[in-house]
């Protein structure tokens, strides 16, 4: 059985992941394009207590962004938003802020998804056309042109990456699978010319 979808990424790891720095991720987040969280165990906001994931304005702690990397790693939020609430809250207690680590910092793996969707990413990182594949690609486009004949298009790209995940599993003599990342490059030209997209 394949895993399920990553739910989190960390700062350090969508940067490698999409070949950029932390200081171009912060200014995304600024203007809206992706969200980042992170995790509090207690912070009081006026009458209202705040514990779990919340979401953070980079701009609120710009020197951990600085591309110079010459920033602190650490820094004392003064407003925060909670998960479900569209309204940014202000800690009032404690009263010097939460403190937050920027190796805390994450985005959820749907975000991270999305985004890449939007922005084309995954199609710029590619393998190299010389090595052999340790996975049976041709197999999966027939496992692929089968599902749809027989049942049709499936409602999310995500309900076929898993069948497809499945059928490596089941098929793979070593036990291996591509993840999750690699399928969806592979399968990206064909999601969406099914969906009649450009």
């Amino acid at each position: 059985m394949a895993l399920p979808q990553r739910a989190f990424f960390t700062l350090h790891e969508t940067a490698s992941r999409w070949g950029c720095t932390i200081a171009d991720i912060g200014g995304w987040a600024t203007e809206g394009k992706l969200d980042i969280v992170t995790g509090v165990s207690l912070a009081i906001c006026g009458d209202e207590k705040v514990s779990g994931k919340i979401t953070i304005s980079p701009m609120d702690m710009l020197p951990l962004f600085r591309r110079s990397g010459t920033g602190p790693t650490v820094i004392k939020l003064q407003r925060i938003k909670p998960e479900h609430s569209e309204e940014w809250c202000y800690v009032t207690e404690p009263a010097d802020g939460v403190e937050v680590s920027i190796a805390d910092l994450l985005i959820t793996g749907q975000d991270v998804l999305r985004f890449e969707d939007e922005y084309d990413l995954l199609r710029r990182i590619g393998g190299g056309t010389g090595a052999l594949s340790p996975y049976d690609w041709e197999g999966m486009y027939v496992a692929l042109l089968k599902r749809v004949h027989e049942h049709g298009i499936p409602e999310t790209q995500a309900e076929l990456i898993g069948y497809l995940q499945d059928w490596f599993a089941d098929v793979a003599e070593n036990g291996e699978i591509p993840d999750e990342s690699t399928i969806r490059r592979r399968l990206r030209p064909f999601w969406r010319a099914m969906r009649g997209e450009k």
